[in-house]
C-alpha cells in the first residue's frame, strides 16, 4: 500500500512565484537556462542549473557547481525568496494546456515504496544521470524538483481535489510557454487525514515522468537511512517530493522518430519493403496523423503516407508486443533501416509530439533527415499494464506534457 505524508513545503511568496518558478532541469541545456534566467536573480535555474553562474562552457558536474547550488539555495531562503511553511500540508497542483486542466496532489512519497517496487517504473535509468541528481539532492539536503506520478482513480481523493479547488489558489499564473499553473494549500486536518488514508488503500503508484529523479531521491533517502545508526523510519529523509495525478487526468502524447537515411534504399524500394508488413496508402502533401493503434504516419520525399500494420505482425496479448513503438522499432527501424540501438544510434532522432507534425516535415524537407515516422500515442492503461507486469518500455515511448513547473514547492530532508 502506498505510504505518503504531508510535509512543510519550502515555497516562494505569492508575489515572487513567477520569478522563481522554472522549467525542469532536464528539458533545456545550460545556455537556454542562462538565457531564461538573464536579469532574474530569483530564477530557480540558479539552484537546479547553477552552472549558469559560471563562465559559459563550465562543466555542470564540476564540484564547484554543486557547491554553488547549495550557496544559492541558502541565499534564496535568507532573502525570503523561498520560505518554509509552518505546518505540514499536502498541496493541489493543476496544469492547464489547450483548455484542458489536470489536477495532482503534491505528496511526500515513501523511499521504501520505491525500493520495494510499490512505486512502479516503466523505463530503464542510466547510472550517470542518477548520480548527477543524487549529488544535487545530497548537497542541498532537499528534493528541489518533484517527480511526476500517476495513480488509479480514487473517488475519495477526487472529492478532496474537487473541494480544495473551490477556494482561491495560492498561485495562479500562465508560464511563458502558455501553460497555466494553479496551486492550492490543503490545510484542513480532516482532508490531510483523508489523503494519507486513501493513498494507503492504493496498491501502487506509477512513475509517469522523472525516472532519474525518482531513483536519485529514493537512493539518497536509502543511503541516509543506512548511515544513521539511530534510524527509525519516520525521518523526513524517508520521503521524497512527488506530484501524483489520477490516471484519468493524464494524456500521453506522441513521441515521434526522424531518420537520416534509408539504409541505401531508394524511396520506392523503401515503400516496397514497408508493404510486406504494412498496408501503405499515399495521403499526398497534407499532414496525416495516425488515427488508431497500429496506424503510423510516414513523411518521405515530400509526401505523407498512412501505414497500417497487417494482422499477425504484432501480439495484442503481449504488453510490449502490442506497443506501436515495438512494431515500428522491429519491422521498420531494425529490419529495413538497420537501426538496432535507439539509445545510441546517431542515424535516428526523436521529436516530442508537442512540436507538431510540422517539425517532422521541416526536418525532412531541410535535407537533414530522409524520413519521419509519427506514432499513435501510448495510453495510460498500456503504461500501467507494462509496469504491473514488470516490463520495461522501449526507449522514447512516452511524452508527457505539460511538464511540472519546478520551484512551486520544495521538500527538505531534515
Amino acid at each position: 500500500m502506498a505510504k505518503v505524508k504531508p510535509f512543510r513545503g519550502v515555497r516562494p511568496p505569492r508575489d515572487l512565484v513567477t520569478q522563481v518558478a522554472s522549467r525542469p532541469y532536464d528539458v533545456l541545456n545550460s545556455e537556454e537556462a542562462r538565457s531564461e534566467a538573464e536579469g532574474n536573480p530569483r530564477s530557480l535555474y540558479h539552484i537546479i542549473k547553477p552552472e549558469i553562474d559560471f563562465t559559459p562552457g563550465t562543466d555542470e558536474h564540476d564540484p564547484k557547481v554543486y557547491d554553488k547550488a547549495v550557496e544559492n539555495f541558502n541565499a534564496f531562503q535568507q532573502n525570503g525568496w523561498l520560505v518554509q511553511d509552518d505546518a505540514e500540508h499536502y498541496y493541489i497542483y493543476a496544469q492547464t494546456m489547450n483548455g484542458r486542466t489536470q489536477y495532482g496532489i503534491v505528496i511526500a512519497a515513501n523511499v521504501a515504496d520505491y525500493m520495494e517496487g510499490r512505486i512502479k517504473k516503466h523505463e530503464l535509468t542510466r547510472r550517470d544521470k542518477e548520480e548527477d541528481r543524487m549529488k544535487h539532492v545530497r548537497v542541498n539536503n532537499a528534493n528541489i524538483e518533484p517527480v511526476f506520478f500517476a495513480f488509479p482513480d480514487n473517488p475519495a481523493l477526487q472529492a478532496v481535489i474537487d473541494e480544495v479547488i473551490k477556494g482561491e489558489p495560492e498561485y495562479d499564473f500562465t508560464a511563458p510557454d502558455g501553460f497555466g499553473h494553479h496551486f492550492w494549500v490543503i490545510d484542513s486536518p480532516e482532508m490531510i487525514e483523508t489523503v494519507t488514508r486513501e493513498f494507503e488503500r492504493i496498491p501502487h503508484l506509477y512513475i509517469a515522468d522523472g525516472h532519474h529523479r525518482s531513483a536519485a531521491a529514493a537512493l539518497v533517502g536509502h543511503e541516509k537511512a543506512q548511515n544513521n545508526p539511530e534510524h527509525k523510519g519516520d525521518e523526513e529523509y524517508n520521503y521524497f517530493l512527488a506530484v501524483a495525478f489520477p490516471a484519468s487526468h493524464l494524456n500521453i502524447i506522441d513521441y515521434n522518430r526522424v531518420v537520416r537515411d534509408l539504409n541505401g534504399l531508394k524511396p520506392e524500394e523503401f515503400l516496397a519493403r514497408l508493404s510486406e508488413n504494412f498496408t501503405v496508402e499515399a495521403k499526398g502533401t497534407e499532414e496525416y496523423r495516425p488515427d488508431a493503434l497500429h496506424n503510423f504516419s510516414l513523411y518521405l520525399d515530400g509526401q505523407w503516407y498512412s501505414l497500417t500494420a497487417k494482422p499477425g505482425t504484432y501480439d495484442d496479448n503481449d504488453p510490449i508486443g502490442i506497443l506501436d513503438v515495438t512494431i515500428s522499432s522491429d519491422l521498420i527501424l531494425r529490419d529495413i533501416l538497420g537501426i538496432t540501438d535507439l539509445r545510441s544510434d546517431k542515424r535516428i532522432d526523436f521529436v516530442g509530439g508537442i512540436r507538431g507534425l510540422g517539425e517532422l516535415k521541416r526536418r525532412v524537407d531541410s535535407g537533414e533527415m530522409a524520413m519521419a515516422l509519427a506514432l499513435y500515442p501510448v495510453s495510460m492503461k498500456q503504461l500501467m499494464d507494462i509496469a504491473d507486469t514488470g516490463n520495461i518500455m522501449p526507449p522514447k515511448t512516452t511524452w508527457f506534457e505539460p511538464k511540472l513547473r519546478s520551484g512551486l514547492v520544495i521538500h527538505k530532508l531534515d
